[in-house]
């Protein structure tokens, strides 16, 4: 999906859902950070004032004629295991029904940093460029400490993004 597509989606979550939404993942990017970004899911999550936000997403995809897993909400497990995720998020779009938000520049980062898979990292170079030209809000220190924190892997290639990740963070 392009950006067109995930905002009209985004603008129909927000017009037929109600309560509160974090927006993550590549339909972020695509709105938020590189337009010419595309996702083949929405990753967004309910929570507050959402009786059962996955039954909605699920039924609010199959009303737009949309397969379910196009409306993901399984990054609920990743975002709630980020200590103050809470107080790390801004509103991005206001519907008659619900609000759609977006992690901070540091709360994105944080989601990243365990998978950090090439698309992640290059998401994340983009974000901290957004987050430098546009004077945004991010805390490298947390970041970096996160960074630290991970067990080291055997994985060259994920070892290799994180070294590429930490030297744009110090830079």
């Amino acid at each position: 999906m392009d950006g067109e597509r995930i905002r009209a989606i985004v603008h129909e979550i927000g017009e037929r859902l109600e309560g509160d939404w974090l927006l993550l993942g590549g339909a972020l990017v695509a709105l938020w950070i590189e337009s010419r970004r595309t996702t083949e899911d929405i990753d967004v999550m309910g929570f507050a004032g959402c009786e059962d936000p996955r039954l909605a997403l699920l039924q609010l995809a199959d009303d737009l004629g949309l397969p379910i897993e196009t409306l993901n909400s399984a990054a609920d497990f990743f975002v709630q295991r980020i200590d103050g995720w809470e107080s790390e998020i801004e509103l991005l779009h206001r519907g008659s029904a619900g609000r759609i938000f977006r992690p901070s520049a540091t709360l994105f980062l944080l989601l990243k940093l365990t998978r950090l898979s090439a698309q992640d990292l290059s998401d994340c170079l983009l974000l901290i460029e957004k987050a430098e030209s546009e004077d945004l809000p991010l805390d490298r220190n947390r970041v970096l400490a996160a960074l630290d924190g991970l067990e080291e892997s055997e994985d060259a290639e994920l070892a290799a993004r994180r070294a590429q990740l930490r030297a744009r963070l110090t830079s």
